[in-house]
């Protein structure tokens, strides 16, 4: 069982929350064993639940109010909390957003983009911005916010789960910054590569067809629920949980890591090219050419 922790309910939507039903559950003088008896949820899932780190399944939320006998309040809040949680987010990300915190191992293909975990202010910024959404400055700011908030699960102070990406090697000469923020988006990845956080493989640009040509792929393994595949376009998502199609997917980031590049050799690309932003050395740009 996870250790008790104090919660702040003024901190967030769902610390709210889940202080409130810690409070009616203690004060119906119920043990988290009790309270699940009956779900088909686990203590620790309820204990996460309780510490505002794990969504309300409605469900769950459902066995909950009959037990404590709260009218109704935690199924009809727990759609307010899954809201709350995914905020700066698409609705279709919300799945992976909760998996990811939870995961034992994400591997990761990004042909076209750093994926979001890597990615710095500014290249989160010019990512969002390309689209041209019409919205507030602040909306891009939420978004920007809450793409970087995710990249907590390297810290230190948290359980990290194995992090693995093949990053294709055009990705470092895409130029969407200016040079020395480009320069600090590649020092960005190589500082997390050499304290250990991540493993990153770089995909030459002369490698020939490979697997996974055709998109991305995230796969995240846990220890305690089945693995998922995530895939997205540019306005949608799609998670997959189906074992064969799963086990399909891995096999395919296998034969892709293969034709990757070592690790080692992969960092020393990375700071290379850092380097070279720095020391104003532009990427090779094709010409245009007028088409007859």
């Amino acid at each position: 069982m996870a250790a008790r922790k104090e919660i702040d309910g003024s901190a967030s939507v769902p610390e709210f929350y889940g202080k409130e039903l810690r409070f009616k559950r203690e004060e119906a003088g119920l043990t988290l064993e009790r309270l699940v008896d009956g779900s088909f949820y686990g203590v620790t899932y309820l204990s996460e639940i309780e510490r505002g780190e794990r969504r309300m399944p409605l469900d769950l939320a459902r066995h909950v109010d009959r037990v404590l006998k709260t009218d109704g309040f935690f199924a009809r809040r727990c759609e307010d909390v899954r809201k709350a949680r995914r905020k700066g987010h698409a609705p279709y990300f919300e799945r992976v957003l909760e998996a990811e915190k939870h995961a034992q191992s994400i591997v990761q293909w990004s042909p076209t983009v750093f994926p979001g975990l890597l990615q710095t202010g500014p290249y989160a910024r010019a990512v969002i911005r390309a689209e041209r959404m019409p919205e507030l400055p602040e909306e891009t700011d939420e978004k920007v916010t809450a793409r970087l908030a995710r990249a907590q699960l390297f810290e230190t102070n948290h359980k990290t789960p194995e992090y693995w990406a093949v990053l294709h090697e055009s990705l470092l000469r895409l130029l969407i910054l200016p040079p020395e923020q480009m320069a600090q988006q590649l020092d960005h990845i190589a500082a997390l590569i050499k304290h250990d956080r991540i493993v990153t493989q770089i995909l030459p640009w002369n490698a020939g067809a490979h697997a996974l040509m055709l998109g991305n792929a995230m796969i995240l393994d846990f220890t305690d629920a089945p693995p998922l595949v995530y895939m997205e376009g540019q306005h949608h998502g799609n998670t997959i949980d189906d074992p064969a199609l799963v086990k399909q997917y891995r096999r395919s980031y296998d034969l892709l890591r293969a034709a990757a590049l070592p690790p080692e050799a992969s960092l020393a690309m990375i700071e290379d090219a850092a380097e070279d932003y720095r020391n104003g050395a532009q990427p090779v740009r094709l010409e245009r050419r007028r088409l007859a």
